[in-house]
This record gives C-alpha cells, sequence and structure tokens, in this order.
C-alpha cells in the first residue's frame, strides 16, 4: 500500500510534521493538473461569461495548489536544505509553465474581456469592479495580447527568472553559512557584548573547536560591528558581510543579476513598456519613473546636507578618540555608537535588559488589544515546522481572528532578515469565510545558558514592523483572496508594518513591556527621554543610506538597454556616486547579495520604504492628536486600512481613514530634517 500523502489530504493547518520532502514534487503535481481541469472547466462552459461563472470561478481555482507552494516556497526561505533547494529548482519551472499556460489561454482571455467589456451594464461593487480590473489587467500585462511567437519568448524568460531567482537566493544562503571566523584569543573580542561572545562560544564548541566563531547572521554581525574595539575584526567582518556572492567562487551572483536585469527588460519591452520599471510603477501609487525619481530627489536634497556634516562629526570624533585618519565604512557603526554613547549617556547594551523577548511579545500584544481588541492565546497543539516556532491563535472580542506563527532565531536553513508571509489567506466563499494562517520570521539572538534572548531598541522596531505586516493579514474582511491583507499596491503595502514602529517611541506603550528582565523595574522615564532624543541621531545618513538602495535599484531596472552594462559593480558604483560619503570598498558589491530585487518582490519598489513613512508619519500624527491608544482612531484606521486589504485603491482608503491625502512634510519634521 502506497504512503499517504498529507498535502493531498484535506488539512486546515500544514500538517509539517507529517511532510517529508519526497511529498512535494507528487503534490505539485496532482494540484497542477486539478487546477488545469478547473481551468478548462471555465472555457469549456457554455453559458455566456459573467461574473460568478468565469472571475469569481477563476478566483477560486487552484486552492490546493496555492495553499502547497505557500508552505513549500516558505520552508525554503526559514527550514531549507540542499534537497528543497534542488527541489526548488525542479518544481519553480512547472509552476512558471503553469502560470504561462494560465496568463496565455486566448480562449479563457476572451471570456475575461467579455466580462471586462461589459462591466457598465452591471452594479457591481468596488471590491467586485477591483478584482476585475486586476485579473483584465494580469492577463494584459502578461501578454494575453501577444502573438504567438511572443508569447512562447515570454514563456522562456519566466522559466529563466524564477530559476536564476532562486539561484541567487541560494548562493546568498552558501555564503552567509559559509562565512565563520575562528577567534582563538578573546582579547579580540574587547568591547563584544557577552551574550554575543557566549553564543560564538558556544557555537565553536559545537564545531568542535576551542575559542569562538563569529558568523554573518545579524545577532552577530551587528554588536560586531557596534561594538567590536578591534579594528581589524571589524573590517573582517564588514568584508565578509559585503562580498557575498561577490567572490571568484561558485557562489557568484554578478552573472545572475545581470542576466535577472536582462531578462526582466526583455520581458517588459515585449510587453510595450519601455523599461521594467515602467512596467511594474503602472501598478503602484507612484505611477511613473519620474515621480520615483522626484520623490527619491526631493529627500535626498533635505537629508544629504545633514549627512555630510554627520559623516564629518563621525571623522573628527574617531581622531580624537583613537587617532583614526582614514575614516572607512567598517569605521562608521562603531563610532555611530561611541559618539551616540557619549551624546545621551545611553547604549544598547544599557537598554537590552529592558527588552527581554518573550515580554516584547506580550506588551505587542497588549498594545494591539488596546488598539483592535485583539487577544493572543498561545496554542502548541498546532503543528511547526521547527522547535523553535511558537504558534498563537488570534480572537478579535472572543472571535477567532487568525492563526500567528513566530519564528525568531537565526539557524542554518534560515536566510537572513525579517519577513511576514502567510499559510492561508483571509476569503469568504460560498457563504463560509477562511480566516488567515500567517506567519513572523525574524533572526534575534538565541537564549544562551545564562541569559534569554535580549533584544537591541532596532530589533524590537523590527519585530514591531512584521508585526504590522501581520495585523494587515490578521484583520482582513474582504471575499476575494487576492484582494485579502498585504494584496496592495507596493509602496503603500509598508504603511501597516511601518506606522507600528511608532509606538515603541512613546511612553506609555514602553511602559507595557520595557522591564528589567531580572528585577521587573519599568524602563527609566530617562531612558525613555533618551531613546526619543536618539531616535533621530545621525538621520541625515540613514536616511541618505535608504535613498541610495532606491536608487540602486531604479539604476538596475529603470534602464532602456542592457548592452553596455557588463560590469555588475561598477554600474553599483555609478549609481552610489550622488549618495557616497565614504571610500569605496572594492572587495565589495551590495548588488550581489541584493535579495529584496533580485529574489523578493521589490524590484522598481524599494523607494516604497521611504514612500510608506511618508504615509506612516502622517498617519502617526492623528494618534498623537487624538492620543496613541484612542480607539475612535484605531478603529477608523482599522476598518480602512487594515480590513480592506487591496480592495479600493489605496489613496482612497487612506483619505477614508485620514480625511485629506498624506502631508510629505510630517516625514521631514520626525526625521528632524526641517522644522515647522
Amino acid at each position: 500500500m502506497s504512503e499517504i500523502n498529507p498535502l493531498l489530504q484535506k488539512f486546515d493547518h500544514p500538517p509539517f510534521s507529517k511532510l517529508k520532502t519526497d511529498h512535494f514534487k507528487p503534490a505539485f503535481e496532482k494540484s497542477l493538473k486539478e487546477a488545469r481541469i478547473e481551468i478548462e472547466s471555465i472555457v469549456l462552459n457554455s453559458d455566456s461569461p459573467t461574473y460568478k461563472n468565469t472571475i469569481e470561478t477563476l478566483e477560486f481555482s487552484g486552492n490546493q495548489l496555492g495553499r502547497i507552494a505557500s508552505i513549500f516556497f516558505n520552508l525554503n526561505s526559514a527550514e531549507t536544505n540542499p534537497e528543497i533547494q534542488k527541489l526548488a529548482q525542479e518544481i519553480s519551472p512547472l509552476l512558471s509553465e503553469f502560470n504561462n499556460d494560465l496568463l496565455l489561454n486566448t480562449d479563457l482571455f476572451e471570456k475575461i474581456k467579455h466580462v471586462f467589456d461589459n462591466k457598465s451594464t452591471h452594479d457591481y461593487s468596488e471590491e467586485q469592479l477591483m478584482l476585475l480590473e486586476k485579473i483584465y489587467k494580469n492577463f494584459t500585462r502578461n501578454g494575453a495580447n501577444l502573438d504567438k511567437e511572443k508569447q512562447a519568448r515570454l514563456r522562456e524568460i519566466d522559466k529563466l527568472l524564477s530559476l536564476t531567482s532562486l539561484k541567487f537566493g541560494e548562493n546568498v544562503l552558501a555564503e552567509t553559512n559559509n562565512f565563520q571566523l575562528h577567534i582563538s584569543d578573546e582579547s579580540e573580542l574587547e568591547g563584544i557584548p557577552d551574550t554575543v561572545k557566549e553564543s560564538a562560544k558556544e557555537l565553536a564548541k559545537e564545531k568542535g573547536k576551542e575559542g569562538y566563531i563569529l558568523t554573518l547572521d545579524f545577532p552577530t554581525f551587528i554588536p560586531v560591528m557596534k561594538f567590536g574595539k578591534n579594528r581589524g575584526l571589524r573590517k573582517q567582518m564588514f568584508l565578509g558581510f559585503g562580498s557575498k556572492a561577490f567572490k571568484d567562487n561558485e557562489f557568484n551572483n554578478e552573472e545572475n543579476v545581470l542576466d535577472i536585469v536582462k531578462l526582466r527588460l526583455e520581458r517588459a519591452q515585449l510587453l510595450g513598456f519601455e523599461s521594467h520599471a515602467d512596467f511594474v510603477l503602472q501598478e503602484r501609487m507612484a505611477k511613473s519613473i519620474d515621480n520615483v525619481e522626484i520623490f527619491l530627489d526631493d529627500i535626498l536634497e533635505k537629508a544629504l546636507p545633514a549627512a555630510e556634516k554627520e559623516i564629518e562629526e563621525l571623522k573628527t570624533f574617531a581622531l580624537e578618540c583613537d587617532g583614526i585618519r582614514d575614516f572607512q565604512k567598517w569605521d562608521k557603526a562603531y563610532y555611530t555608537e561611541k559618539l551616540k554613547q557619549k551624546t545621551f549617556d545611553l547604549d544598547e547594551e544599557t537598554l537590552k535588559p529592558y527588552f527581554e523577548l518573550n515580554q516584547v511579545i506580550d506588551g505587542m500584544f497588549e498594545i494591539t488589544s488596546k488598539l483592535f481588541n485583539l487577544s493572543f492565546k498561545k496554542d502548541e497543539t498546532i503543528d511547526v515546522y521547527h522547535k523553535d516556532v511558537i504558534t498563537y491563535k488570534v480572537f478579535e472580542d472572543d472571535k477567532y481572528l487568525a492563526t500567528l506563527y513566530a519564528d525568531f532565531h537565526p539557524r542554518a536553513g534560515k536566510r537572513d532578515g525579517a519577513w511576514m508571509t502567510t499559510y492561508k489567506d483571509q476569503f469568504n466563499h460560498d457563504g463560509l469565510e477562511e480566516r488567515p494562517q500567517v506567519s513572523i520570521v525574524c533572526n534575534f539572538s538565541k537564549p544562551t545558558k545564562k541569559k534569554p534572548s535580549l533584544l537591541t531598541f532596532n530589533e524590537v522596531t523590527t519585530l514591531f514592523h512584521e508585526f504590522g505586516h501581520a495585523l494587515h493579514a490578521m484583520n482582513a474582511k474582504t471575499t476575494y483572496p487576492s484582494l485579502s491583507g498585504a494584496s496592495v499596491y507596493w509602496d503603500f503595502v509598508e504603511l501597516p508594518s511601518q506606522l507600528m514602529e511608532n509606538w515603541c517611541y512613546e511612553k506609555e506603550a514602553l511602559e507595557l513591556f520595557a522591564k528589567h528582565y531580572e528585577t521587573n523595574e519599568v524602563i527609566p522615564q530617562d531612558f525613555i527621554t533618551k531613546i526619543k532624543k536618539s531616535s533621530n541621531f545621525m538621520e541625515g545618513l540613514q536616511t541618505t543610506r535608504q535613498v541610495s538602495f532606491g536608487k540602486l535599484d531604479m539604476a538596475w531596472h529603470a534602464i532602456k538597454k542592457t548592452e553596455s552594462i557588463d560590469d555588475v559593480k561598477a554600474h553599483e558604483s555609478k549609481a552610489f556616486k550622488s549618495t557616497e560619503l565614504l571610500p569605496e570598498v572594492n572587495e565589495n558589491c551590495m548588488s550581489t547579495a541584493f535579495g529584496h530585487i533580485f529574489q523578493g518582490g521589490y524590484s522598481s519598489g524599494y523607494y516604497s520604504y521611504k514612500w510608506a513613512e511618508v504615509l506612516d508619519a502622517d498617519a502617526f500624527e492623528l494618534f498623537k492628536e487624538k492620543g496613541i491608544f484612542d480607539k475612535s482612531t484605531a478603529l477608523k484606521y482599522k476598518e480602512n486600512i487594515l480590513q480592506k486589504g487591496g480592495t479600493i485603491e489605496p489613496m482612497k482608503l487612506y483619505e477614508k481613514f485620514r480625511g485629506r491625502e498624506p502631508d510629505p512634510r510630517a516625514l521631514l519634521k520626525r526625521a528632524g530634517l526641517i522644522t515647522d
């Protein structure tokens, strides 16, 4: 008797403990076959095309395929291994082929076009019209109107892009895992926090070595750069981090970057756009390359003079402290932290005991309860893919709302960074409401034998940021899954995440969770004052850095021809020229590990972080005005932003919440770059 495949059985929460890698391929093959049958049934339906028998039937087709894909690709990010990575290379082309077969299905498109062309004769809701337009555009923007020859090339491009992007991410992960700096003499680690040294010592012991092993995982890398007194060690770590996938080895990503950029451009031009950015921005709030460039340049105009002044201040400080005359990039974080300590008499290590991970989580939940009437109950019966994952049932006024998975610590099979994802989206179908299953993934320091997981303040804001995304997904209240939760314009999606960060700076909020893990003492008012005062410290440099990433993204994707680009580093250097304030490091290249734009969904969209900051700064001004726990403001935000997803144009949603369009000055004022 053949083994039962859990992915092909009916399940609600993913059956992680029953899964084997061998289950995935047959599950994909069967669910792909069933999805094709569902699509074919729409095409063969002899009735006249209607919203229900065409648009809605298409929207709810392939549900099992979507569930299986979400499980597989989330595992490939959070708990991968060579077998899963190899399988991803096999499965991605199958999914790409299916997607192309769907979007290039002429008979199906004719039915969709019929419904679209006759929409004025029906009284559709805003959500129905949004779905209709989204599906119609999805087909036209993906080759439905191309001739057969161009459609064939589009298929080739999509297959190559899926494989190349996967390879890009695999190379970055391999380079991260391969870097292990063995230190035998503890004196080389002077200044580095004890918790980091303890973790490095435990890792060395696991590897059968004496001393310490430093890695490029953020909980190790960031503290070394901020606190490591040994300048040579900082340089080694900086070069290790910045040269990921840029070395002369099998994991080099230069060719992958060039291939991705060329394929994206060719694809956009096949579809009638001048550049990949033109293609992407048609479906963004920003709308055009010019608008993005004007937006970034306007911010840079205010930030750059401040950044230039700040870098000179750091150079002077480094010279006074340690006689450093050739200030380099690996010195920036260290002397920024030292100057911050001197200026505000406050350092990261003093704050960390007040930010024990579990207390921060509890406080975050309490803030959410005060704002949105949500409660979180830990549920250990829900299956997980790793022992570190914590699961919660989420309730709104005692009614089940969502499931939340939380995965907080780094490990070999997990990529760097932090993100939110879903295992199931919210939607309504056949009179039944499906509630979402949401996951937040971070990379915070693990507890050691001596201390629990203590967060830096930056990690606290990272947690709140990803939880803001999760709130967007969990509060969704829509009919259609493709319009649910965070399925919104990419330059709007960061509003809920960045808005949540604001509570981390407020006294009323901090006092709920910032308590010393040993004494339970609430964080002193003096520390809160210093946190707020220091929030804009070196803001010119920070803003210039973010703008530079946005400019690099546009430099790769706003181009209209690629023939002249054969050197990744040279192209990157040109893009950074207007924002470069320190000597260039020849060994390093950001593009070869810039996963946001070459593996994630941020190509032509990295500017959206700053774009959404305008929205969140303006939105939080209302909370400040009414009270940071004002129920009526929170309810207005939940009803108009969190629950609506992508059912209405984002600016309309924002105006319903705020009563007007956002004021761009709010961001610059909050950053201290302009005054009233």
